[in-house]
């Protein structure tokens, strides 16, 4: 038995190095640019190896991308989070982008790579559509609350703005420098979807 339990270890402990390799490759090269013998190589592992944990380079990036979803869901679970979170709150809707953002730049390889592999998805496979409202479904549930309190939401869509909000934070952390600052970003952002085109509405 103790045999076994050596294997398994060494298995896990291939498995970290595989994805701590190809996390720290998407940064330097992006996940286009990075080959599995690129992986494997920086892993310090037989090509092999990779074959005996992934089927290949995007389940690899899908079990990147799981860690980064186990720790977004980690911030959620750590505050005070209902459903009826209001966005049209200037506060709560910064709470929100905040931890989304603070999330992507920790992640930041592993959001860009899984951004560059969607992108260049077949077109007509639906990827794109179908993995963006999946990982705004926390905007788009809040944007249901708020409907449901006939607040008006932009096209009546909820799912819709919860992808277009989704799309613009991935694209805007695609293209920003590593070292921006992340504070005038998150309160920019929040006055874009906040007051819109239109500007702030008149307090008085």
């Amino acid at each position: 038995m103790p045999e076994v339990g050596s294997r398994k270890a060494r298995a896990a402990q291939t498995r970290a190095a595989l994805l701590d390799a190809a996390r720290r490759l998407f940064a330097e090269r992006g996940y286009l640019n990075t080959k599995i013998t690129d992986i494997t190589a920086a892993a310090g592992r037989a090509t092999g190896s990779f074959y005996e944990h992934f089927a290949d380079k995007d389940q690899l990036l899908k079990a990147l991308m799981a860690e980064l979803e186990d720790a977004a869901d980690d911030r959620l679970a750590a505050g005070d989070h209902p459903a009826d979170h209001d966005l049209t709150d200037r506060t709560q809707l910064r709470e929100h982008l905040g931890i989304a953002w603070s999330v992507m730049r920790a992640h930041r390889p592993v959001v860009v790579a899984t951004f560059q592999s969607m992108i260049a998805a077949d077109p007509g496979s639906g990827r794109a559509w179908a993995e963006l409202v999946e990982r705004t479904a926390t905007f788009r549930e809040h944007l249901e609350w708020l409907r449901g309190r006939g607040h008006p939401v932009a096209g009546d869509d909820p799912q819709l703005v919860a992808a277009a909000m989704g799309a613009m934070l991935s694209t805007l952390n695609h293209a920003m420098p590593a070292d921006a600052d992340d504070a005038r970003v998150v309160d920019a952002f929040t006055d874009l979807l906040l007051y819109g085109l239109a500007g702030p509405r008149d307090a008085s």
